[in-house]
């Protein structure tokens, strides 16, 4: 088919031929370990081992990669095993990386609790500040990563003028685009070196599968990423990238829902009686809300909100919902709420990351928008 230009018409079709056998609509999981050969080294399409590479495997990465404007994309495990392989590719004992102070708490363990003990370093800054990121910067400094929006608290970094910076100090740009998807952000195209995404969350959208993703335009960097790849197996399995397709399908249908279902309840909480402060970039007084505006198509599913009366009376709230559901994880169609300090971030308590201990955190799903305001009354109300 010619090369499609609109964000859904790519989401449905880029690597999602039909079925060559069958003509089947949907291409087939192929749920297999190994592939014949015909005679020895003689391998049908490359294929010869379900780690080094499976076609079910292969669609979902062209898709990443063409929802995400890169030249490469690349399927994980999970979102971890992704960033995991990705800083073992690019750094080494000494090197320095530069983080943001608002971040997914998984994030910052793997660099603060893996990577430290072998000998790399980091520094952790307020990405909105852009001369504190300088003067973070050092000549090891190999990494800065970026989260936009950031996990809990709704942050808007300038990822242009991030990226500007990490080029000008040698560093690549990684920006964790989870809570964004391709769909409403792409950083590649405003100066970013590589994405990751757990395609657990937006991507999936349906709270059934766990994967990670890279995307990047750097051959020589795909390379050694597809190496340690195949040299240390981190790679999502055929029905989880199948899962991960189906879900990708129906991306920009979702956001709209998510984004327009978010904005609604955060307008609505501004003025509770209950809620201290709400962190959305969709609010005209977010500190962030022109440059999301600049930067993204829509401000996300995700918010989050500091309730009156601290800890206790947060707690109770997030354990009162009905429709939205106490768990972990996020951007799936079903509505989901959290308490971060002992949750997503409790591995960040007593650091500079540590969530503040009366924020509730918020992933919107696509439900009818009034019974997710009477639930999240209905709860403040026990609160």
């Amino acid at each position: 088919m010619t090369n499609p230009q609109d964000f859904s018409t790519r989401a449905i079709h880029s690597g999602q031929s039909f079925d060559p056998t069958t003509g089947a609509v949907i291409r087939p999981i192929y749920q297999t370990s190994t592939y014949v050969q015909d005679g020895i080294g003689g391998l049908r399409n490359g294929f010869e081992y379900s780690r080094s590479g499976n076609p079910t495997r292969s669609s979902l990465e062209v898709q990443i990669a063409s929802l995400e404007g890169a030249e490469h994309g690349l399927s994980f495990a999970s979102g971890l095993a992704a960033e995991d392989t990705l800083l073992r590719a690019v750094l080494k004992p000494g090197d320095h990386v530069v983080m943001g102070n608002d971040v997914y708490g998984g994030t910052h363990r793997l660099v603060s609790r893996v990577f430290v003990p072998w000998g790399v370093t980091i520094d952790t800054v307020e990405m909105a500040d852009l001369d504190a990121v300088r003067a973070a910067m050092r000549p090891d400094t190999k990494v800065l990563w970026v989260e936009t929006p950031s996990n809990p608290l709704l942050k808007i970094s300038d990822i242009a003028a991030l990226a500007e910076i990490g080029r000008a100090g040698g560093a690549i740009v990684v920006v964790d685009n989870t809570f964004a998807s391709p769909y409403l952000q792409n950083p590649l195209a405003l100066g970013a070196d590589v994405v990751v995404h757990s395609t657990t969350k937006y991507l999936g959208g349906h709270s059934d599968v766990l994967g990670g993703a890279l995307a990047l335009n750097d051959d020589a960097l795909a390379d050694k990423l597809g190496f340690l790849q195949f040299a240390t197996g981190p790679v999502s399995g055929p029905m989880d990238a199948w899962l991960t397709i189906r879900g990708i399908k129906t991306l920009a249908v979702r956001m709209e829902r998510h984004s327009s279902n978010a904005q609604a309840i955060a307008e609505a909480l501004v003025a509770h009686p209950s809620i201290e402060h709400v962190y959305y970039p969709g609010l005209p007084d977010h500190p962030g809300h022109e440059l999301a505006a600049s930067q993204m198509r829509g401000f996300g599913g995700m918010l989050s909100v500091a309730v009156r009366g601290g800890e206790a009376a947060a707690r109770k709230f997030a354990e009162s919902t009905k429709i939205f559901q106490l768990a972990e994880s996020l951007g799936g169609v079903e509505s989901l709420i959290g308490y971060p300090s002992e949750m997503t971030h409790f591995s960040v308590r007593g650091t500079e990351l540590e969530v503040p201990e009366n924020v509730v955190r918020l992933s919107v799903g696509i439900e009818g928008i009034n019974d997710l305001l009477g639930d999240i009354d209905a709860a403040l109300a026990t609160s």
